[in-house]
């Protein structure tokens, strides 16, 4: 497969042999014909990779690459090195594609001239299938509307699914090799590189939630863990800096994101008298008291956040 193809869709496995194949099966599933499917098996243990290999033998358009267990962010750097398409997609090996997912992201980027395309989607819980970032506009964002759209997580989230992006893209960022919750380092910077982004909220994508998903603390508060929060809130601290720098136009808004973040799990751990997490507890409690009426007084914030703020944090005349 020489040629230069429409989209590269990569798709990273790890131990998921009884979801791998509905994955496989809505990508190949499309009306759009002119892409290739790259599975990186990343040193799974059970059949997953052998999965793959079955349908890389019925459909040319598939490679699977088999690397040894390494992060999120190394399996999806591999399978950049080997993809050969004008845009890139991801998706996630306990998730679906609707049919017409590629045709119409790759349709929305073309029509606008875009970098970046980004869908609605679902998100599957406990049986009951959920609007998430559902809208009926159309939009064509600069790359400052773009992040804030990213950093308000109601049109658009972090995750790598539900997007197309230009393959150029990649040149310079590519996925961090450390860590375990790779797009909230990396994707804003996507968007802050963009020169256009196209959005059109029809739900195209479907987030499978379950126990063993990576996101499943997203839908169940009780799975947070110390070493989650740690990893976000360095994430968001390092995200804060960049915008700042990036995109100076909206660094009064990244900085107010972070806030909202500390206090929004500040809420979580108190509410859910979460033990386990006192020592971040704490850490988000001494950064809001430095910073509260930076951030009570922010233009951005939610009258909810306000009533956290009074009831958790410690104002200091």
């Amino acid at each position: 497969m020489d040629q230069m193809v429409k989209v590269s869709v990569i798709m990273l496995t790890y131990n998921r042999e009884a979801l791998v194949g509905r994955a496989i099966e809505s990508v190949l599933a499309q009306t759009m014909k002119e892409f290739e499917y790259i599975i990186v098996d990343n040193g799974s243990t059970d059949n997953s990779g052998h999965i793959a290999d079955a349908y890389a033998k019925q459909d040319a358009r598939i490679r699977v690459l088999h690397i040894p267990k390494s992060s999120i962010g190394a399996g999806r750097n591999a399978g950049l090195s080997a993809a050969k398409g004008e845009y890139i997609t991801f998706i996630d090996d306990d998730d679906t594609a609707e049919p017409d997912m590629l045709e119409f992201l790759y349709g929305l980027a073309k029509e606008a001239d875009a970098e970046i395309a980004v869908c609605g989607s679902t998100k599957e819980v406990d049986g009951a299938f959920l609007p998430n970032c559902v809208f009926e506009e159309k939009l064509l964002l600069t790359p400052e509307e773009a992040v804030v759209m990213l950093l308000q997580r109601k049109k658009c989230n972090a995750a790598m699914p539900s997007k197309l992006l230009k393959r150029e893209l990649f040149s310079e960022i590519r996925f961090l090799s450390e860590g375990k919750y790779d797009d909230i380092r990396v994707t804003y910077k996507y968007f802050a590189q963009a020169a256009r982004v196209a959005a059109h909220g029809i739900p195209k994508y479907c987030f499978w939630r379950h126990p063993g998903n990576n996101s499943a603390f997203t839908t169940n508060d009780l799975l947070l863990t110390p070493e989650q929060l740690d990893e976000y809130f360095a994430a968001f601290r390092e995200r804060t800096e960049y915008l700042s720098e990036k995109l100076p136009a909206i660094a009064d808004y990244a900085q107010y994101s972070e806030w909202s973040y500390m206090i929004s799990m500040c809420n979580k751990i108190e509410k859910n008298k979460l033990e386990h997490c006192s020592r971040q507890l704490a850490f988000v409690k001494d950064e809001l008291t430095k910073h509260y009426d930076e951030f009570y007084n922010s233009p951005y914030i939610e009258e909810f956040e306000k009533e956290f703020m009074r009831k958790y944090i410690e104002k200091k005349f």
